[in-house]
């Protein structure tokens, strides 16, 4: 990757100056997919300032909620205004959300701030693979895209460390107040460098479109959650966002069939590797992002490592993914088809969760180190292909479109597969109620407390959770499996090396035949 090359690209710009762009670009990402990270390591703190510990799963929820609601209206907004002062927009709101949760006073002040934070965050996560799809030509996007891979994995990896070392060194709102440098660093890079290109089309806002879906996705999210934030999946809550859900969902169809710039087109639907690609993405968010803190969860409960110790293998989980999304950008780049190195990673995927399910509490450490790396390595193989495949199959004037709908679909996948992870370890828990001597409830066993324990207690513990964790990593292959069998009907093709110079808004410019 070198800055020097100033030639002209299809995209108009110099080399020089997308790679430029590209840098502001992933500033942003890694400011708004760190956040996360860095605050689960304060909310102790937190809870400890401003009490109302009641309400503390909402920091996070509220965050989720707001971003997962707003990404399609993203995409959307990008292609009828232009991606530029989209993106800039998603930023600044995050940057000013940033500014309001270090301001906080009380947790529901907090709270409200995290919401803004997110109406941010959707749109920065959607903006930044659009406006990538306008800088670069399919096979070389490959490449780029796992770049952003990396800085996604990096943010998750550095999140903890950071937000510790603020937290004790200049106290919790400075891990939201460091946020203010960095975005107005992104907003003045994005302003001078990426060009403002409108689209040649009359923008018509599809407010009730967006009104719905909204809502359907709240629902959702929410639901995913009820455990912690409503008291639970079947309480009248829980239920009745379920029947809001559906609901929503059947009136927002029929709308967008007559909605003139609907949110999410329906005719996307028409090419079968958009839904395809959909599935896709939920079943890889559900395994990718859902099984992060289930894999440091099984470590503590059954090998007794301490949280950091534990913490440390998901490099080996990090490693993995960098090694394998960087392979993945080559070889579509090189190849143009995607499809091969997404069945090869899911297939991989599902038989590392076979395995670590078969996994019992004596396993070797290095064992377990393997498994999880090459289980990292079939993450980074297949996570590129959902967006790339959408983008292609899309018309250009629906990029968008497609990218915020893939874009939500792997995080709601993640939300509804947490969810389910829990039930399952829950529920394997609640059955062995005084199972081991001196122990009441084994679910509120801490690591600290567990190594307290006699061994014969340590061992009975181990053995159950290496049970729980069983029927978890069975649960997250069966979802894995579903999306091997929805890549598997992909139809296979072949992206074009550069873009044609003029090209139709509504051509599918980004395919070539199959050879």
């Amino acid at each position: 990757m070198t800055f020097g090359d100033s030639s002209e690209t299809p995209s108009g710009l110099t080399r020089q100056r997308r790679l430029a762009v590209f840098c502001f670009l992933m500033v942003s990402m890694f400011m708004a997919t760190l956040d996360n990270q860095i605050v689960s390591t304060a909310l102790p703190t937190i809870v400890g300032e401003f009490g109302a510990i009641e309400r503390f799963g909402w920091i996070g929820s509220a965050y989720l909620l707001a971003m997962s609601a707003t990404m399609p209206l993203y995409g959307k907004l990008g292609d009828m205004f232009g991606r530029k002062y989209v993106m800039m927009a998603a930023v600044t709101i995050f940057t000013l959300g940033s500014l309001a949760c270090g301001m906080a006073w009380s947790m529901e002040s907090l709270i409200a701030a995290r919401v803004l934070q997110g109406l941010g965050g959707g749109g920065i996560m959607v903006s930044i693979f659009a406006v990538n799809a306008d800088l670069f030509a399919p096979r070389e996007r490959a490449r780029y895209q796992s770049f952003s891979s990396l800085v996604i994995m990096a943010s998750g990896s550095v999140g903890p460390f950071i937000g510790g070392t603020l937290s004790e060194a200049f106290g919790w709102r400075s891990i939201f107040l460091v946020n203010l440098p960095v975005g107005i660093l992104a907003l003045s890079g994005l302003f001078l460098l990426l060009p403002y290109r409108r689209p040649d089309r009359t923008p018509k806002i599809d407010v009730a479109g967006a009104a719905l879906l909204a809502l359907a996705i709240s629902c959702v999210v929410l639901f995913a959650d009820a455990g912690q934030v409503l008291g639970g999946y079947f309480s009248p809550a829980g239920l009745g966002l379920i029947v809001l859900a559906a609901v929503s969902v059947g009136l927002w169809i029929r709308v967008e069939r007559r909605a003139a710039e609907p949110i999410v087109p329906l005719a996307l639907f028409r090419d079968p590797t958009f839904p395809l690609m959909l599935l896709v993405a939920m079943c890889s968010g559900g395994v990718a992002i859902g099984m992060v803190n289930y894999h440091v969860l099984f470590l503590q409960m059954t090998t007794g490592l301490s949280p950091a110790h534990a913490g440390l293998f998901f490099i080996a989980v990090t490693g993995g993914i960098a090694a394998g999304s960087l392979s993945a950008g080559r070889i579509i780049e090189a190849s143009g088809r995607y499809k091969p190195v997404l069945l090869v990673g899911i297939t991989l995927s599902v038989a590392m969760l076979a395995v670590l399910s078969q996994l019992h509490a004596g396993t070797a450490l290095w064992v377990i180190a393997a498994v999880l790396t090459v289980q990292g390595v079939a993450i980074g193989l297949g996570q590129q292909a959902p967006i790339i495949g959408v983008q292609a199959s899309a018309p250009r004037r629906d990029v968008g479109a497609a990218t915020g709908a893939v874009t939500l679909t792997r995080m709601a996948g993640a939300s509804l597969a947490i969810s389910i992870y829990g039930a399952i370890v829950g529920a394997s828990l609640a059955g062995q109620r005084g199972a081991v001597a001196g122990v009441e409830d084994i679910a509120r066993l801490t690591p600290d407390r567990i190594a307290a324990l006699p061994e014969a207690a340590r061992l009975a513990i181990a053995g159950i959770y290496s049970g729980a964790f069983t029927h978890v990593y069975l649960a997250a292959a069966g979802i894995a499996a579903l999306g091997l069998l929805a890549a598997l009907m992909l139809r296979p093709v072949t992206l074009a090396a550069a873009r044609p110079a003029a090209a139709p808004a509504s051509a599918k410019a980004e395919v070539a035949p199959a050879e």
